[in-house]
């Protein structure tokens, strides 16, 4: 009998052709091609065909059924992998996030770049080709004070540029408390062997003095070099030269200074009481020849690594064949220069940069969107769930100011009715997908990281992720 049913369901698969004839499928083919629909529609065929030889008997072979199936693996396949999200992790620079979310004056920019053609390597002046990098060293020297700068695509390559300008050959001089990994296995050391530099380790772990470097420049050296430890910190037992004092010597003794200050803040977050991260500024008037910075991280703009520092030395990093693979592009440069506009007024940087307006923002000015998102989701889950508004700390993430915590607002969800580790599954998969933390038997919600304009839309999200749950 089953024997007789499996042939009855075999005989029964249209062939391809009838299942483009579905006005579904005649208007996808529209939508995409053809050849690609016909493509999938013989797959969904095979598929059943595949279903009904291993003894599933209960499949419906309907025009409409088949049609739908083609549909379903069509928008799967067509869907974009690159989606918006949600932050509410309470991690300002979240890595895995996309780290600092763009200026409204940097969208607008992107998107006016985006549409037509620009003046990337033109001089409107005189006619003649220009520098892409002129657009926005102007801008970077006016706010770090510096002489000249330069910008690749991230703060590793801006460092591997450095050093194979400058220390190909040569040795590096480094403080062994300042020989950092920071993500993706990314190395000092590594760098440096790739740079055809040679490291030279001084020091200890906790303690590195004037007279250690002292003892280690020699007629070989090309950089000393001193890497800001802004992803974690060595406490106690401490000391590391004052970088000035660093500078002095090194001068002294006729070998350039080049600081990696990884983050790179443009604002003073210690007059806010937000921890003590050296400005860009700082670096360069101490009389740093080299400094290099991220543009993504706490400067809050896009993906990029900024080089400042003396003409002389910018100059031989332009003319290295090196920085024409590690450049930037025009959407890059555009929402650089829009980003960097905002700085020219501090207060307003505060305002309309958002990762330093979310650092900025206090417990207090949190706490209405804390209780508005709270009644929202009280709304969604009924009696279903407890929902509660209790004190937190933000982070600062992105490998920044990693012992700073900021006081914030958790919304937090308890449920013995609801699986909430099936609820935070399902909010990754909502349209607009919503990133929380689980702790304590609760479902967090950090309000620091969600825009004001985003609480509607993560209730929704939360709404759309219970009712799949049933």
């Amino acid at each position: 009998m089953a024997k007789d049913l499996r042939s009855e369901l075999l005989r029964s698969l249209p062939a391809v052709h009838r299942v483009l004839d579905h006005p579904l499928c005649l208007e996808l083919a529209g939508q995409y091609s053809h050849k690609w629909i016909s493509k999938v529609a013989g797959d969904v065929i095979q598929a059943a065909r595949e279903r009904i030889l291993a003894g599933e008997m209960q499949i419906d072979l309907t025009p409409d059924a088949l049609a739908q199936a083609v549909a379903e693996r069509v928008k799967r396949q067509f869907a974009a992998n690159y989606r918006p999200v949600i932050n509410a992790t309470g991690v300002v620079l979240h890595t895995n996030l996309g780290r600092a979310p763009l200026a409204e004056a940097a969208v607008k920019a992107i998107e006016e770049t985006a549409r037509g053609y620009t003046n990337l390597e033109l001089n409107l002046a005189t006619g003649e080709r220009g520098s892409r990098y002129a657009h926005v060293e102007e801008l970077i020297c006016e706010l770090t004070g510096a002489e000249a700068a330069l910008v690749v695509n991230n703060n590793a390559a801006a460092v591997l540029l450095i050093l194979t300008e400058m220390a190909k050959g040569k040795k590096v001089i480094l403080s062994r408390g300042q020989l950092v990994e920071i993500g993706g296995s990314f190395r000092v050391s590594e760098v440096m062997r790739a740079s055809g530099a040679t490291l030279v380790e001084v020091g200890t772990t906790n303690k590195t003095h004037d007279y250690d470097y002292e003892r280690a420049i020699d007629d070989e050296t090309g950089l000393v070099l001193r890497v800001h430890t802004s992803n974690f910190r060595i406490v106690g037992f401490t000391h590391q030269p004052e970088l000035h004092e660093l500078v002095a010597l090194s001068h002294a003794r006729g070998v350039p200074v080049f600081e990696d200050l990884g983050s790179g803040s443009l604002v003073d977050l210690r007059r806010h009481g937000i921890g003590d991260e050296p400005t860009v500024g700082e670096s360069v008037r101490a009389g740093v020849d080299i400094v290099s910075f991220s543009g993504d991280k706490l400067l809050g703009g896009a993906q990029a690594g900024i080089i400042v520092g003396k003409q002389e030395y910018i100059k031989r990093l332009k003319k290295n064949q090196m920085t024409r693979a590690l450049r930037v592009d025009k959407l890059t440069l555009a929402a650089l220069e829009a980003t960097l506009r905002l700085y020219l007024d501090e207060e307003k940087a505060k305002r309309e940069v958002p990762t330093v307006w979310m650092l900025l923002r206090t417990a207090e000015e949190l706490r209405p969107e804390a209780e508005r998102l709270a009644a929202g989701l009280a709304g969604v889950f009924g009696e279903r769930a407890v929902v509660e508004i209790e004190h937190g700390l933000s982070q600062v993430g992105g490998g920044s100011l990693p012992t700073e915590e900021l006081p914030t607002w958790h919304v937090t969800v308890r449920s013995r009715h609801l699986s909430l580790t099936e609820l935070e599954h399902q909010l990754r998969h909502v349209p607009m997908p919503v990133m929380t933390t689980f702790k304590k038997e609760a479902l967090h919600f950090d309000v620091r990281t969600i825009f004001p304009r985003e609480i509607d839309a993560v209730v929704k999200s939360v709404r759309d992720a219970s009712d799949r749950l049933g």
